[in-house]
């Protein structure tokens, strides 16, 4: 968490000015400080006109923008909806089912800086993203369960190959979605935002590992596929004994516990995310570390894509930048920029595809403006991180 800075005032720079200056009839406490800082910063009445021109200015300049920008941010949702319908209906969906002009852009002027002291107000408090310690304690004093650590980085890469080629997923998809998920590099417990080689980075999500699952990722992967998850386990504990068939029996009570968990609330990403930001979430996305469930939540990650694309009648195989987009963007939406003709993909902003905050938010999607180019980019990613160390020890797994 962010702790909020010390502000210090301009008592210090005051009394420096004053020190060994010869007195005066005035004493220094007759002037409080903070009525000798109003003094200093009171702007003369020419400042404060001029700031309110141009105050004045800006505001009608920003809401003719605001204007212009919400009726485009209108279009691009009424042409979604009417691609929706479309779809329901089995109806082809074209060119003008999309807005093909790009989003305002606002060139003018910036708000200016008021030049009387206001009031500031206390920086506010950012809620703390939780690590990979608080989801293995969690998992601890929630489930009595700790995770099973792979011995290797290289282990895991392999139990994840094995699980991924068996379900369906090509080693290209998985390789490449692995190389532009971790740059190519990263390890099973990657979390975003954190890196050994930046020392003070902090979180910026709680996605984790090879294809950067989230919380809610986890709880609706069990909550969906658990049941497959189970009979995986079951299958291998029969084929065990001693001291590894206790393990994994005691780990398969724990999965059952964890996808009843899961199973309490209605299979909705929203009703996913309030189970996710509770401790028994945060112990069910332990899970994503552990060698033998943490391979099924990340090939189950890029397969329900997968499954979603051919039960919506599309075919033929996703490229890794088609699934990686699905990844990215939700199914629908990315299913959406897949199945559309390359001819079409030159044409329609990346806008279509976004609400107007994530759009602008996302640099990537404003700099490759169109599916083609947003598409191209990801492939050149691709390849780039697929050079790189993790990336070749991956596909040197399957």
């Amino acid at each position: 968490m962010r702790l909020p800075l010390i502000r210090m005032g301009s008592g210090f720079v005051t009394l420096a000015l004053f020190a060994g200056a010869p007195a005066v009839a005035v004493e220094a406490d007759v002037l409080p400080s903070f009525t000798a800082d109003a003094m200093a910063q009171a702007a003369s009445p020419q400042a404060i006109a001029e700031y309110r021109r141009k105050l004045r200015e800006y505001e009608q300049v920003r809401a003719a923008f605001e204007e212009e920008a919400g009726a485009y941010w209108s279009a691009i949702s009424e042409k979604r909806k009417g691609r929706n319908a479309k779809r329901r209906e089995r109806q082809t969906i074209a060119l003008d089912d999309y807005v093909l002009t790009q989003p305002p852009v606002y060139n003018g002027p910036k708000r200016p800086v008021n030049p009387e002291p206001e009031e500031e107000k206390p920086p506010r408090e950012r809620k703390p993203i939780p690590v990979a310690a608080d989801f293995l304690k969690a998992a601890v004093d929630n489930f009595q369960f700790v995770p099973q650590r792979p011995s290797s980085e290289v282990e895991f890469k392999r139990a994840y190959a094995r699980y991924a080629l068996a379900a369906g997923l090509t080693r290209e998809q998985a390789v490449r979605v692995y190389s532009f998920e971790t740059g190519g590099t990263g390890n099973h417990d990657m979390q975003s935002g954190l890196s050994a080689s930046r020392p003070g980075s902090r979180a910026i999500s709680t996605a984790i590992g090879y294809n950067q699952l989230l919380t809610t990722n986890s709880v609706e992967l069990l909550a969906e596929q658990g049941h497959e998850f189970i009979k995986e386990l079951t299958a291998r504990a029969a084929t065990l004994s001693g001291a590894p068939r206790k393990a994994m029996d005691q780990k398969l009570a724990v999965l059952k516990k964890m996808v009843a968990f899961t199973r309490t609330v209605p299979d909705t990403w929203s009703d996913h995310e309030k189970l996710a930001n509770t401790p028994q979430g945060w112990a069910v996305h332990a899970m994503v570390l552990d060698i033998d469930v943490g391979p099924m939540l990340q090939t189950h990650k890029l397969l329900t894509s997968v499954i979603f694309a051919r039960a919506k009648g599309y075919n033929r195989p996703l490229s890794a930048a088609e699934l990686e987009m699905m990844n990215l963007t939700g199914d629908g939406t990315g299913l959406d920029m897949v199945t559309m003709p390359q001819a079409m993909r030159e044409q329609v902003p990346t806008s279509n595809f976004f609400q107007r905050g994530g759009y602008e938010r996302n640099p990537v999607a404003i700099r490759h403006n169109t599916v083609a180019k947003l598409l191209a980019v990801t492939d050149e990613r691709m390849d780039f991180n697929s050079a790189k160390p993790g990336a070749k020890e991956l596909a040197a797994a399957f």
